[in-house]
């Protein structure tokens, strides 16, 4: 089945005046136009998927505004109206006085056949949850999927509909939901209450949710899941990962809850003791993160996955696209993992203890001798690529240029290999180092935001990332070592490194929760790893 696209473009057209029209309409094709912005004072804005375009027309005045307005069915609570049978939609800006002031005209478009790389998962009373950012499809697969369910596989559907964006503004719902009834929703406060009412007075088989993003909406769903109603939804957030870390809604998906571990079963799991757990089983069996139009990746079993996450797995989602001749296709992400091997997931641990520079002030980066300048190659340089936390981005680029080092200052943490900030900020624990933490990506901790500091840290990423081979030997030692010693060895002494590797090999071994502290002199200064409760 090919796509189909029903979008009914003129009924949204003809709300316009009539000088924001005739530029609109003298465009070669209006079948990628997603929406139009009227802005009072400023001129008319078309947006396309790829591209947006002032159009050639007066400014918007008040006169305009009013003449949509007429036009369109009501404003709700959530300052959204829509066109009667149409899935289009009209967002209001207001002043503080509650005037309107703008108007963002979204066009809607019910597309048949959306739903062909997920259909299988569609038609398997699975619980099905969809991820991501606004705008990449997300309500078009839920439409799509009540028509499917309550057309060809005869089930009792009901939409939940909120801002009537699923089945379209007036009291009858649009074609796009097929057979599916649609339950109205007065205010966007009330949908959980719309949701449990569904369940008791309708006796659906499928209830279909746009938008959860209140801890009332996720307990509902769960109430829903319990009484064995399949459940397609979607929720704020892009992926997986953020909406295990989300307090709000991470319960859709098993919650996460602080477990304190006894002795022996801390030494089993060769972990600390403090440890984080799901807590109870997914509302939803399997999460769907929407990439963009044509990819999506699919956690076939949410529970395995976010257990597998809170022990420092990064997930591997299935990853599946249509090609042009309408064949599906799916494959395995390759992705690297959130942690190496050799680490061990840590969760709660104070953070006084799991600041590797405060325990171990004399492991620095110092300058380079000439001996370690002729180690690297340019073969083996690759391109570190750092992402600054309460640290001047002017500053580190500046380094950068003076060092001349492989290294890249990225805007996300996500880009990032390194995540580099200040003693001040790592001791508050804001987010970001948290994140980076939680994901494996090394923290490198500044004592001073100087520019020698910075500098002596630049030189030493470059030079530790240019000897990979070295460092992954160096840490699978240390692994090696702190499993000697939780199997009964008192003390393990590890090979002579350089400065930088020593103190990842600290870290380790406070992941392991065991002491290590460096003894002799460079060029043969080492470390030696032993049981926690010895003194130094």
């Amino acid at each position: 089945m090919t796509k189909t696209i029903v979008d009914d473009l003129q009924t949204l057209l003809n709300t316009l005046p009539s000088h924001v029209l005739r530029p609109l309409e003298e465009m070669a094709d209006l079948g990628d136009l997603i929406e139009v912005v009227l802005d009072l004072g400023r001129q008319p804005e078309a947006r396309f998927l790829d591209s947006e375009v002032l159009l050639q027309s007066r400014e918007v005045q008040e006169e305009d505004l009013e003449y949509v307005i007429q036009r369109i069915g009501s404003f709700g609570e959530d300052n959204r109206a829509g066109i009667e049978r149409t899935l289009h939609r009209f967002s209001a800006i207001r002043n503080r006085r509650g005037k309107i002031v703008g108007i963002t005209c979204r066009v809607g478009r019910a597309v048949f056949g959306t739903i062909q790389p997920v259909e299988d998962l569609i038609r398997s009373d699975k619980s099905i949850l969809l991820m991501g950012r606004p705008g990449v499809g997300k309500t078009t697969i839920l439409r799509e999927a009540a028509r499917v369910l309550a057309e060809e596989a005869g089930k009792r559907v009901i939409v939940v509909d909120t801002s009537n964006e699923i089945a379209g503004d007036g009291d009858i719902p649009h074609p796009g939901i097929g057979r599916a009834r649609r339950m109205q929703v007065p205010s966007p406060a009330l949908q959980h209450h719309v949701m449990i009412e569904a369940v008791e007075n309708h006796m659906p088989e499928v209830i279909i949710i746009d938008e959860m993003g209140t801890e009332e909406e996720a307990a509902a769903a769960r109430t829903i899941a319990e009484r064995g109603v399949q459940l397609i939804a979607t929720a704020h957030g892009n992926t997986l990962e953020n909406l295990l870390q989300n307090p709000t809604l991470s319960d859709l998906v098993g919650g996460v809850q602080t477990v304190i571990l006894g002795d022996e079963e801390a030494r089993r799991r060769r972990t600390q003791k403090t440890v984080q757990e799901r807590k109870r089983p997914p509302t939803f069996d399997v999460v769907v993160e929407i990439r963009d139009r044509e990819h999506l990746a699919v956690h076939l079993d949410v529970a395995k996955v976010v257990d597998d996450m809170l022990r420092g797995v990064s997930p591997n989602p299935e990853v599946r696209w249509m090609d042009a001749e309408g064949k599906l296709h799916k494959a395995r992400e390759t992705k690297r993992p959130a942690q190496r091997q050799y680490d061990r997931p840590t969760f709660d641990r104070p953070r006084s203890e799991r600041a590797f520079y405060e325990r171990f002030p004399g492991e620095d980066d110092g300058p380079r001798s000439d001996d370690d300048m002729e180690e690297e190659t340019d073969a083996e340089r690759e391109t570190v690529k750092l992402y600054p936390f309460g640290i001047s981005r002017g500053a580190l680029e500046a380094a950068i240029r003076m060092t001349r080092t492989p290294v890249v200052v990225v805007d996300t943490l996500d880009e990032a290999q390194v995540l580099v900030t200040t003693k001040a900020h790592y001791r508050r624990g804001p987010q970001p180092v948290r994140m980076a933490e939680e994901r494996g990506k090394p923290v490198h901790v500044l004592r001073n935001n100087n520019p020698v500091q910075i500098a002596q840290m630049v030189r030493g990423l470059a030079h530790r990332n240019g000897a990979n081979g070295t460092l992954d030997a160096a840490l699978q030692e240390a692994q090696e070592a702190a499993e000697r010693v939780w199997q009964g060895e008192e003390m393990v002494e590890l090979s002579p490194q350089r400065s930088y590797i020593r103190r990842l090999q600290h870290q380790l071994a406070n992941r392991y929760n065991l002491e290590s502290t460096s003894v002799g002199d460079e060029p043969d200064r080492r470390l030696t790893i032993f049981r926690a409760h010895r003194g130094r």
